[in-house]
């Protein structure tokens, strides 16, 4: 039964569904190393097969339908990779979560997708809201990781209908909903499609250079869109080599590189700031790192030069868009820095970008505006929020809430943003849910949060407050600390005697910004 659902499974491979990509490269290099993580290695077949036995575990064993959410809450792991594509195999709709969430804002996103299965590691299972059903993903007997290393204990009820499941996959399906913060407390599910995320992989594989030869480490977290859907699925795609790290810890990252057994890595600045400053940067034996891919947030020039000083045959890519897009939108090459070291590139293959006003309308070369995009990549609008969808897009545009400027070969910079999202450290933070918990302090007159330049972070969450009464910073960010994930808290809170208001007594956020813009050490 097992051998001819292997061969019916031949007959399966497509290029547009995410495992369909998966499964093309297990038949072109079955026995290349695929994934490893830490003393765990998969082959390319290895992998195929364990997606097929995990996609049989989710719909035969647990019990769940095609279309169902499957929540996945955990660190970085071989096992979260497998708990994608196995959902995406069987028909289900994976949504990552945070895994630094907890209380009200884990809940919210458990609520929001209807999530039917939480898969989580077990020191965050105790977090998930009790009505869950939760399942282990990995370290025991019982857990979903368990159950794809010993395939012979599990065979399907149905293996046919099963294989032809499989051959049938729709890649207009929806294979993960994204959940993103825009302005307002509450994160937006973001519908991506199979065939969405396939020409995104695409779109990735060209302006990326991403080639078989390669050997990548990823180090960020796979929830977030950009390590698995610019990174980490692409590099599947091409056949490459891949390492999985926990974190992206620097003496690792340095020995796998002198190892030979790392030459690409994608990280925001703040990591890139941390590996540059790093006291073993200068010593170490780096010559062999080829591929360096920034992006979330704006890397500083100086640290753009110290790179290539310390490497000179280093390539630098700045990736830029946002997870409604796949994420990937624009790049700046290597060959591209010259010049425009503070541009986010041209759009990418499957993309088409452009700057409008306030009406929609195109502006001149030069002059700001909202970039819009339009592209098969885009999702296909918000979960269960028709108003929000119907708001982010216009005559088949969609609405970044990015202001840019294009210049006349088609280069966007990025001035600022519509909305008052904070970017720290290539997370995205909503100021206005920072400012909630903030206005519940009894010592709180007034706030109003803004992202303010750090060594660090670039862009720290600060709070301006007025005070009522005697209240001190530290016990304001205790206060914040204990309500909000660790990347949410502020890292610092100003006081002043007033916020400055516009006619219409609009906060001027821009004015706190230019005040207190400084960059701060962390």
């Amino acid at each position: 039964m097992r051998a001819e659902r292997a061969v019916r499974a031949e007959r399966a491979v497509r290029d547009d569904t995410v495992d369909g990509l998966v499964r093309a490269s297990a038949l072109r290099v079955p026995d290349r190393l695929a994934v490893r993580y830490r003393d765990r290695g998969w082959t390319y077949a290895e992998l195929d097969a364990a997606v097929t036995t995990g996609a049989a575990v989710l719909r035969e064993r647990y019990g769940l339908a095609a279309g169902d959410r499957v929540a996945t809450f955990a660190h970085n792991c071989d096992a979260y990779l497998l708990a994608f594509l196995a959902c995406a195999r069987a028909g289900l709709t994976h949504v990552p979560v945070n895994q630094n969430l907890t209380g009200e804002d884990l809940a919210y996103i458990l609520d929001n997708s209807g999530s039917a299965l939480v898969l989580a590691d077990p020191d965050l299972a105790g977090r998930v809201p009790g009505g869950y059903p939760v399942r282990a993903l990995r370290d025991g007997p019982g857990s979903f990781l368990a159950e794809l290393a010993e395939p012979s204990a599990f065979e399907p009820a149905d293996a046919d209908a099963d294989a032809d499941a499989e051959v049938d996959a729709d890649p207009g399906r929806v294979a993960q909903l994204l959940y993103t913060s825009g302005t307002t407390a509450l994160p937006k599910g973001a519908m991506m499609t199979h065939r969405a995320l396939a020409h995104e992989y695409e779109s990735a594989i060209e302006a990326l250079n991403l080639a078989e030869e390669d050997r990548p480490v990823h180090s960020l977290p796979l929830y977030h869109s950009a390590q698995m859907h610019v990174f980490l699925l692409p590099y599947l795609a091409v056949g490459a080599r891949n390492t999985i790290l926990d974190a992206p810890v620097a003496e690792q990252v340095f020995d796998l590189v002198e190892a030979g057994e790392a030459d690409s890595l994608f990280a925001p600045p703040t990591v890139w700031i941390g590996l540059a400053n790093h006291p073993q940067f200068a010593a170490r034996e780096l010559g062999a790192l080829r591929k360096a891919y920034y992006g979330a947030s704006i890397m500083p020039v100086p640290v753009l030069e110290r790179l290539r000083e310390r490497l000179p045959g280093l390539g630098l890519y700045n990736c830029f868009g946002q997870s409604e897009i796949g994420p990937l939108a624009t790049v700046l090459g290597p060959d591209e820095h010259e010049g425009r070291m503070d541009s986010c590139g041209r759009p990418v293959r499957h993309v088409e970008a452009k700057v409008v006003d306030e009406d929609g309308k195109d502006v001149p070369d030069g002059t700001a505006g909202e970039v819009v995009y339009r592209s098969p990549q885009l999702c296909l609008g918000y979960w269960n929020d028709p108003a929000a969808t119907e708001k982010a897009f216009r005559d088949g545009w969609f609405r970044s809430g990015d202001l840019a400027v294009r210049d006349a070969q088609g280069y966007f910079t990025v001035v600022d943003r519509v909305k008052d999202v904070i970017n720290s450290g290539g997370v995205l933070v909503a100021s206005r849910q920072v400012e909630d918990v903030l206005y519940t302090h009894a010592g709180v007159a007034e706030a109003a949060v803004v992202g303010l330049p750090d060594e660090r972070w670039i862009e720290a969450v600060t709070a301006v407050v007025v005070p009522r009464g005697e209240v001190t910073e530290a016990e304001l960010m205790t206060y914040a600390r204990e309500r909000l994930a660790h990347f949410k808290a502020p890292k610092r809170i100003l006081f002043v005697d007033a916020l400055p208001r516009n006619a219409s007594g609009k906060i001027l956020k821009r004015e706190l910004r230019d005040r207190f813009g400084a960059p701060a050490a962390s």
